[in-house]
């Protein structure tokens, strides 16, 4: 397996270093260690400081890339480091291709420029951009020790079965335990209730019977979930909710409190809205790490 790891020496980078040490990781995977050196405007556009600030920076990098390198030493992957000029996101994006890796695993990276109260926007950017699956490392209520767990939320979609085929590709240790989880989104579920009373007999009939359709198909959408992820995982559940899926993704995860959610690109198919905004938006609000599996190719071991 080859693993993009993006560091900026910060915190949270350190954090996604010492997450990879919960991956059973062999000689034959690899781990690409990348800084960007990124070379942020001054608001005084003064060549002198400019070419100073790159210098700093260039002096730092090797540092920062060591500091990594020293956490990831328990490894036996061989880890190369590699430091590049240009914004971080581009970067990032850039050397996932290049170099085809697998996975992207990276803390929730620092908001860059104009948009510095903006937290995380260079994460937010890779997630969009990146063709590769990518592993946004927060916090874990475990810290490293401890089993693993995973919330799957499911559609039955295409996305989501690749998401499937991620992360059991992925060398966690045995000791994993993975919750299923498919949210049926009712119809009308956003008009309020004082509004629906406007709505006919033989129109209420027919809203039933598409919301029993649903539940039915959630039943083997998770059927389906479970049978895949059971190749893979020996302790697989499943759970059905009906609501909001970012409503109910969230609620799962405080209930459960796994260590990673995983999702497929386009989010919730059901969900009415903007196509991958609840990938997006639980990325950013999401108190753990999450996954998002964004290509149909597929490492074996």
């Amino acid at each position: 397996m080859r693993v993009l790891f993006p560091t900026d020496g910060s915190d949270n980078s350190e954090m996604a270093a010492k997450f990879l040490l919960r991956l059973a990781l062999s000689s034959r995977d690899e781990i690409y260690v990348l800084h960007a050196i990124c070379d942020d405007p001054l608001q005084a556009s003064d060549e002198y400081y400019t070419v100073k600030l790159r210098e700093v920076k260039k002096a730092i990098a090797p540092q920062i890339v060591t500091r990594a390198l020293d956490i990831l030493k328990p490894l036996a992957a061989k880890v190369e480091p590699l430091i590049v000029s240009g914004d971080p996101d581009a970067c990032i994006v850039e050397t996932a291709a290049n170099r085809d890796v697998d996975l992207v695993v990276m803390g929730p990276k620092r908001a860059k420029g104009i948009q510095s109260r903006i937290v995380g926007s260079v994460t937010k950017s890779v997630t969009i951009q990146s063709t590769k699956p990518v592993l946004v490392v927060k916090p874990s209520p475990d810290e490293i020790a401890g089993r693993l767990k995973i919330l799957f939320a499911t559609d039955g979609s295409d996305h989501a079965r690749r998401a499937a085929d991620i992360v059991m590709s992925i060398p966690f240790l045995d000791d994993v335990s993975v919750t299923v989880l498919h949210v049926v989104t009712p119809a009308l579920y956003d008009v309020p209730k004082e509004y629906r009373t406007i709505i006919n007999s033989d129109a209420e009939r027919d809203l039933q019977h598409l919301v029993r359709k649903d539940l039915e198909i959630a039943d083997s959408v998770l059927a389906r979930a479970k049978e895949d992820l059971q190749k893979r995982f020996p302790k697989v559940e499943g759970i059905s909710r009906v609501g909001d899926p970012i409503d109910e993704i969230l609620q799962m995860a405080a209930e459960l409190k796994p260590d990673i959610i995983v999702l497929g690109s386009k989010g919730m198919g059901g969900f009415r809205g903007v196509v991958g905004s609840i990938s997006r938006y639980i990325v950013s609000v999401a108190e753990c790490s999450v996954l998002i599996g964004k290509t149909a190719r597929v490492f074996s071991r």
